[in-house]
């Protein structure tokens, strides 16, 4: 009996969409029963898509029993396969029709902390010198982009903590520093920014005085509003806090030691074509051109 995997790239029948999201909310519920009311229609409804769905891939994806129903081996294969094609399926509706005039789309992401100013002025350019083509942004965490770019679904994302993975080339776009500043006058309490595991080993060897911190964010641009309203100091991107600094809203807390925080642009070297050559090339002269990104987060400096 042929695998599920092998199935599929034997060139048969082509996998509904409607039927991979049926298999896929019996494995999110665990039971055909659970799938059949989240997806309002008959347990026998769910049975006979999964019965065709085996048909089309000529192998069993699941095993059922009294508490449900479990993936065998070849459901495991199917499972990512049915992510992708589901996430495919629901890009091409978003992307298409194409608007009047335009010849593509580019599909660009980043980290939220970048999205202003870095990705704002990168769409900007884009749109100015790359006319013809649509701009898809998208902001997330780490991981979700990586796996949006590994499946395809983005062409290139900017993130702090890249992962080294097969196809995926890595591509040091900026070298930052993260400095710890302070209100004047109002230096306490300090508040903890996670800038991610290698800022937190880092941090704690340096400061393990500040490794509970009584305030902590996830967001840099959160703590640093809540610094600006509330008082107290942190670590953030030196590109951020510049215009607070030279302002005098900000100062530099004396003898706090500084690290350092480059920024990544992640992209597949399968997909490797004059267009995103050009666009990668628009995002480094964005990256460049800008040493203060302070204007972005208030717009009284």
């Amino acid at each position: 009996m042929r695998g599920a995997s092998e199935a599929l790239e034997s060139g048969g029948t082509p996998v509904d969409t409607g039927l991979a999201r049926t298999f896929l909310e019996i494995v999110r519920c665990g039971s055909f029963i659970g799938a059949a009311e989240r997806l309002h229609v008959t347990q026998a409804a769910i049975t006979a898509r999964i019965q065709t769905l085996e048909a089309q891939l000529n192998c069993k994806l699941f095993i059922r029993n009294r508490s449900g129903a479990r993936l065998t081996a070849d459901g495991e294969v199917f499972a990512v396969h049915a992510n992708q094609m589901v996430l495919a399926w629901e890009a091409a509706q978003r992307d298409l029709p194409l608007p009047e005039g335009h010849s593509d789309v580019l599909h660009v992401g980043g980290e939220f902390s970048l999205c202003s100013p870095l990705i704002l002025d990168w769409v900007r350019q884009l749109r100015q010198q790359l006319p013809s083509h649509t701009v898809r942004a998208e902001i997330g965490e780490t991981g979700y982009l990586l796996e949006r770019v590994v499946q395809g679904a983005l062409d290139a994302a900017l993130v702090y903590r890249p992962e080294y993975l097969p196809g995926l080339q890595v591509e040091e776009l900026l070298e930052e520093k993260l400095i710890q500043v302070c209100l004047p006058g109002r230096a306490t309490p300090y508040v903890y920014i996670d800038w991610g595991p290698n800022f937190r080993r880092q941090h704690d060897a340096a400061l393990p005085d500040k490794t509970k911190a009584p305030v902590s964010f996830n967001h840099g641009p959160l703590g640093l509003q809540y610094i600006l309203e509330s008082g107290g100091a942190g670590y953030f991107r030196t590109r951020v806090v510049q215009g607070y600094l030279d302002s005098g809203v900000l100062e530099r807390v004396p003898m706090a030691p500084e690290f350092s925080f480059p920024t990544y642009l992640v992209y597949s070297r399968e997909r490797d074509t004059e267009v995103l050559r050009t666009a990668f090339g628009i995002l480094r002269q964005v990256a460049t051109s800008r040493t203060n990104w302070s204007q972005r987060w208030d717009p009284l400096l």
